[in-house]
């Protein structure tokens, strides 16, 4: 733990508005000498709340302090009892205390801390954003089997908010941003709370490369293998044990975009996956599949098109055609939602260079 070096001495500042009940406690130094002088380095303690629990705050084996030591290395970081104290100068000290105080409130509301989520919090207090860490990470869409399913981006507290305010949502971004995840979790919630009747679930079969055509079995068990991403989203969901029933019974239903032509999809939430491999055609006849009391959300990369070259990829079609109809939505995510190994952001920033050039 970094001992904080000498800073300016430090005076109450009068008339002060006091902290709301609960909140973290901040004293900042005034700089003592000529009134226009800017100190080189401040001193700013913060007070944790007694019901907040320090050993949660600061992380396993002080985790949670190391990564914020380690990614402000000009900011000196001393705890001592419930009373947080940070040196260094002003801008980085302020920043540093947003995020504190951000920490503070997240874990006040159960939601546990990690290296990973002070890396988010971080990254949303510096964009140029709107949205507090504290409502982002503490955000619950399903509770299931013990644990909370949560946006952990900014970016996705967007997207999760648009599929609540709008018929249809189209989310499109790259791999690893949570676009399939989120929308089934939300799918899950609305069936949970009786918004809808049941949950469709489909994506078109097209390889990305291989030709998996002659594998031997049924028609179902060739299909299986473009399906199986959603299967396993639907299985950290719903009880395992219950799906067999959710399915037979035709509560939920995971077929390829294939079948849904010829039909009118009432009171239902409908998942088009993998929509960038539609052609203009299939991506039209499944929008005008939409019936009374649904929502739809299209999930899409729009860089990793499988189709044949000379095809146009329904969903980049979309993008241009239903810009500015009412009730409809495009939630763009970038690599900065990116929720797998944080290499995969960086990969993928490297290929739209690599592509721009």
């Amino acid at each position: 733990m970094a001992q904080p070096t000498p800073a300016q001495p430090s005076s109450s500042t009068p008339g002060a508005t006091p902290p709301a009940a609960g909140a973290p406690v901040l004293s900042t130094p005034l700089q003592r000498g000529r009134p226009d002088a800017v100190p080189a380095r401040v001193e700013h303690r913060i007070t944790v709340p007694s019901q907040v629990p320090m050993v949660e705050l600061l992380g396993l084996r002080d985790e949670v302090l190391r990564e914020i030591e380690a990614g402000f290395t000009t900011v000196d970081v001393h705890v001592r009892g419930n009373e947080v104290t940070l040196t260094g100068p002003v801008g980085d000290v302020a920043l540093v205390a947003r995020l504190v105080e951000e920490l503070v409130e997240t874990v006040s509301a159960g939601t546990p801390l990690s290296p990973e989520v002070v890396n988010r919090s971080v990254a949303m207090l510096t964009a140029a954003s709107s949205a507090r860490p504290a409502d982002v990470l503490t955000f619950n869409i399903l509770s299931t089997r013990g644990r909370a399913i949560r946006p952990k981006t900014a970016g996705q507290k967007e997207y999760v908010d648009a599929i609540d305010r709008h018929t249809l949502t189209f989310g499109i971004g790259p791999a690893g941003t949570g676009k399939t995840y989120l929308a089934m979790a939300k799918a899950v919630q609305a069936l949970q709370a009786r918004q809808v009747n049941r949950i469709v679930l489909t994506r078109p079969a097209v390889e990305a490369g291989e030709r998996l055509g002659f594998l031997p079995g049924t028609l179902a068990e060739k299909i299986d293998p473009y399906l199986r991403p959603l299967y396993d989203a639907l299985h950290d969901m719903v009880d395992p044990e219950s799906i067999p029933r959710l399915l037979d019974a035709g509560t939920i239903e995971v077929a390829p975009l294939a079948y849904m032509r010829g039909r009118t999809l009432n009171d239902a939430f409908v998942i088009l996956d993998e929509a960038q491999n539609t052609s203009s055609e299939q991506m039209k006849m499944f929008l005008t599949r939409l019936g009374f009391g649904s929502k739809v959300v299209v999930t899409g990369d729009v860089t990793q098109v499988d189709l044949p070259s000379a095809a146009t990829s329904g969903l980049r079609q979309a993008e241009q055609v239903l810009q500015g109809v009412p009730d409809v939505e495009f939630c763009r995510l970038t690599s900065s939602d990116v929720v797998r190994h944080r290499l995969v952001g960086d990969i993928i920033d490297a290929y739209a260079r690599w592509d721009s050039a």
